[in-house]
């Protein structure tokens, strides 16, 4: 299995584009709004991202993970208001996210610093580090590892993807999970934020693709 993380990322950019329901244009002008922990409402929405409202709910429409509230209003899309076992913690809030990758990658797209807490898929011991624009520090404990998968036809980006996506306390850890996965690899959480690089400087330069979103 390849390790070089720049082939790797290549292999993720690549999955993270045809993965279907990920609209990269929209991704920053929503995860800004979930960011403040209000519920989103498709207007505030349009108004963010400089569309009309029906522009986003075409957009929305093929985008089946949102999380909505009982109110038609958005509260989870990568970053969500609903638990995981991903805790994200910024400007005061507690928020959650869909998997691993998303808390490396997220402060980086909004620009802020998020206290990360999960646990270890294998172990149930925690996983704590910060989460900054330019990568992770303080990762405890230091041999901490992502698991990664790149599939070739993603069905949904959050049954595909996120939820294959976990934080082992050291490769040793994830020795089981592997072989359960065997599609699926691991990486420092420095090396995992490395791969995510070029999908985060496509969504800040607004190279996302064509289209509304």
């Amino acid at each position: 299995m390849n390790t070089d993380p720049r082939k790797i990322a290549d292999r993720f950019t690549d999955t993270v584009n045809r993965a279907p329901g990920v609209k990269l244009r929209l991704l920053r002008p929503l995860l800004t709004l979930l960011a403040t922990g209000e519920p989103v409402a498709v207007g505030r929405l349009a108004a963010q991202a400089g569309r009309t409202v029906d522009e986003i709910r075409e957009a929305l429409a093929d985008m089946p993970d949102t999380e909505y509230d009982t109110e038609g209003r958005i509260i989870g899309s990568g970053l969500t208001h609903n638990p995981t076992p991903h805790r994200y913690q910024t400007n005061g809030r507690t928020l959650y996210a869909w998997c691993a990758m998303d808390t490396l990658v997220f402060p980086a797209i909004l620009g802020h610093i998020a206290q990360v807490t999960s646990a270890c898929r294998a172990t149930g011991e925690p996983v704590r580090l910060t989460a900054t624009p330019d990568g992770p520090a303080n990762v405890e404990p230091a041999t901490t590892v992502v698991s990664l998968v790149t599939p070739d036809a993603p069905a949904s980006v959050r049954a595909s993807f996120c939820n294959l996506v976990h934080f082992f306390t050291s490769a040793d850890a994830a020795k089981h999970w592997l072989a359960e996965h065997p599609d699926a690899r691991v990486l420092p959480v420095a090396d995992a934020y490395e791969v995510g690089r070029p999908v985060i400087e496509q969504i800040l330069s607004g190279g996302a693709g064509s289209g509304c979103c």
